[in-house]
């Protein structure tokens, strides 16, 4: 099942992403996918907020991946780098390490990602408008999903 949500604003975007972290889980996989300019890292730091992060969230294009600490840990990852890197570099090991890990560009690894994981798409509308395509993958990202959409 999908779910669809439209953001008329930034502040959407910022209201579906703490509604999510208010239902978060350890080893919770969320998959971020867009266009530049969508919405991911808005998602991201949103998120970060809610969770009690006060760092700034900024995207890890560089590092890839990058640690905060708030009510539960925050494993924040920017894999566009990785489109054409094939080899191990243990992205995995993340998945089970008790956190959350918010994943941009997940559709780059498509192959390594969890089973169980909520996939977001974001779609640009225009300006101000996108639509988030929910996808959950498992009963706790349904039930997640039922919950706050």
């Amino acid at each position: 099942m999908q779910y669809k949500f439209t953001a008329y604003s930034e502040d959407d975007t910022i209201e579906l992403a703490q509604n999510i972290e208010s239902e978060k889980f350890p080893n919770m996989v969320i998959c971020l996918e867009g266009d530049l300019g969508s919405g991911k890292t808005v998602f991201a730091k949103a998120f970060a907020k809610a969770d009690g992060i006060s760092e700034n969230i900024t995207s890890p294009t560089f590092t890839i991946i990058k640690e905060y600490e708030g009510e539960m840990k925050l494993f924040h990852m920017d894999v566009y780098r990785l489109s054409d890197v094939k080899q191990d570099i243990g992205i995995e090991e993340y998945f089970t390490k008790k956190g959350v890990c918010i994943i941009e560009w997940s559709d780059l690894i498509e192959d390594i990602l969890p089973k169980n994981r909520l996939d977001i798409r974001i779609k640009i509308i225009d300006e101000n408008t996108r639509q988030f395509i929910i996808t959950p993958h498992g009963s706790k990202y349904e039930d997640l999903c039922e919950r706050v959409l």
